[in-house]
């Protein structure tokens, strides 16, 4: 094997040029990439992942961007100087990319067969038969179910795993020898993330490739990386083998992210609190509807016959995959969605109200959204977002309003007065501490938590959850807290309800199911979320080590 590495960045530079200022993004940024090695950038956002990955293929948004130094080899060609048309035969051929995003990442009015059909035609100049064929035979490669009846089927119609699957089919139909991939498992729950961990690792062996992966989920890294880059604020500050790094980090920073795993123990709770919220028998079925009558001839069993209890100034944590019912559970027990049986909210049944007649209830129950961007209206300040529950419910004089949207930014840590800021002008750690503002300037008993952390770096994640377990202590808040990600809900939860396809397969006290799962679906899980990392080699037979040049000081 050749010791001259597939991908050779030296000294990269980034700068975008906005119409007030110029911004330098990337500082000389040097790393190789070897034939059939995984390299794993990691560190928070901003620090320059994905600027580094997208430089590659030349994917940044130019003329804002530009290089002002540095060079990208690909067996030794320059592709920052390269023509387009070369670059058009390089992308999506020998150099692919698995996007963070999978919905916004596929056309939404083509199929899947036209979507994967389009590389093979472009860089293959297959047939239509010919196409199909090998379309099909990706799609069996990259495990996805009944892929003869998703050839039409559109992105919408796919779950989260199934898109990404798609994604990676694209991505490896022309074979590449380098597959970059963004956050390919950002959002997945945790047995899909290691089905997708599994399926590259085992194309990577077969197809020979090279693999670059972005992540912050450091779990995941040290389970398939061989070497790993950190990066801070534009520049690599550490370099080394996977193993290495993790149980020898030298450089501050890189300490700071292994230590930012959430961890700690939910508030000491009161076992002797009143129930605030119980359901009985609760079911959320939607009816399918066929012929000209649209008769009802079965139903899409989302919930079946969930019963809890969940009492005052404790968390419930609900994981479970894609599918399984959590949100619409969730959904259900705040009544925003329709459902059969027993909803009891501190004593008082909701289940027979309707929705005027639950409405003062609302104050009560409030939600935090999984998207803290899309959550938040773009055409609204930071203060208007906060306030508009105050109005809806009519509490308070607008002076008292602005003074208690200020005491809600304070409590989560944000500074009162960048309150006539907009979204946009926040990180996602920040906009998701607004949208928990919004939810606690209501003053309520129980807040719904929907997959508040998972688009948030580690760091930002420790952040979050140590803010929640405070409001939780002073405010003996009540949590309904769903997730996919099994260490922030073992730091937060006092009780564990696993579900599965829309039933409850095990549920009792956080405490006891995590040391002793008796199903074997929460072991599956468990086993996903914290299994010791294979042994890996540290780099790949017949590659040299990382160049010192690769290791830079801040």
């Amino acid at each position: 094997m050749s010791t001259s590495p597939l991908i050779r960045i030296e000294n990269l530079s980034v700068a975008f040029t906005g119409e007030h200022e110029r911004v330098l993004a990337l500082h000389d940024v040097s790393l190789d990439i070897h034939a059939g090695e995984t390299l794993a950038l990691v560190g928070e956002s901003g620090s320059g992942k994905s600027i580094t990955a997208h430089s590659i293929l030349r994917l940044l948004p130019y003329p804002q961007a530009s290089h002002p130094s540095g060079s990208i080899h690909y067996h030794g060609e320059d592709l920052l100087n390269c023509p387009e048309k070369r670059l058009r035969q390089i992308r999506g051929n020998r150099i692919s990319m698995i996007f963070q995003e999978p919905m916004t990442s596929l056309n939404p009015l083509h199929s899947v067969e036209r979507q994967i059909n389009e590389v093979l035609l472009l860089h293959k100049g297959l047939g239509k038969r010919a196409a199909r064929e090998r379309t099909l035979e990706l799609l069996h490669l990259v495990g996805l179910p009944e892929p003869e009846k998703r050839l039409g089927a559109y992105p919408h119609e796919l779950s989260g795993g199934q898109r990404q699957r798609v994604m990676i089919a694209m991505a490896l139909a022309n074979e590449p020898e380098l597959l970059i991939a963004d956050e390919p498992t950002t959002a997945l729950d945790v047995t899909v993330q290691q089905t997708i961990l599994d399926l590259l690792q085992s194309l990577q062996e077969k197809l020979g490739m090279a693999l670059l992966l972005i992540s912050h989920d450091l779990n995941l890294v040290r389970k398939v990386a061989h070497r790993v880059c950190v990066m801070h604020e534009g520049s690599v500050v550490e370099a080394n083998d996977c193993e290495a790094l993790f149980t020898r980090p030298e450089h501050p920073y890189t300490q700071k992210l292994l230590d930012a795993e959430p961890s700690g123990e939910p508030v000491e709770a009161d076992d002797g609190a009143s129930t605030l919220l119980r359901a009985e028998q609760l079911r959320v079925w939607f009816p399918i509807k066929k012929g000209v009558f649209k008769r009802t001839v079965d139903h899409v069993k989302a919930v079946t016959d969930a019963s809890f209890s969940l009492q005052q100034g404790q968390t419930l944590g609900i994981v479970g995959e894609s599918g399984s019912g959590k949100t619409t559970l969730g959904l259900a027990l705040l009544r925003l969605a329709e459902s059969q049986g027993l909803i009891e909210f501190q004593g008082q049944r909701l289940d027979g109200l309707n929705q005027s007649q639950v409405r003062p209830f609302r104050r009560q129950f409030q939600v935090v959204f999984q998207d803290p961007f899309g959550s938040l209206s773009p055409r609204m300040s930071v203060a208007q977002i906060v306030s508009e529950g105050l109005e809806i419910h009519r509490l308070g004089t607008v002076e008292e309003r602005e003074q208690w949207v200020i005491q809600a930014l304070q409590e989560v840590g944000l500074d009162p007065d960048s309150r006539h800021r907009y979204p946009h002008e926040f990180s996602g750690g920040q906009r998701q501490r607004i949208a928990i503002a919004r939810a606690l300037v209501l003053k309520p008993s129980l807040i719904l938590l929907d997959e508040p952390t998972s688009a948030l770096d580690r760091t930002v994640q420790g952040q979050v959850v140590s803010l929640l377990r405070d409001l939780q202590s002073r405010h003996n808040l009540t949590y309904l807290f769903i997730s996919h990600d099994l260490a922030v809900v073992k730091a937060l939860s006092h009780q564990l309800m696993v579900m599965r396809q829309g039933e409850i397969v095990e549920q009792g006290s956080a405490r006891k199911v995590f040391a002793d799962p008796q199903h074997d679906y929460t072991r599956q899980l468990l086993q996903a979320a914290f299994a010791t990392p294979a042994k890996r080699p540290g780099s790949v037979t017949g590659n040299p080590a990382p160049a010192a040049s690769e290791t830079q000081q801040e």
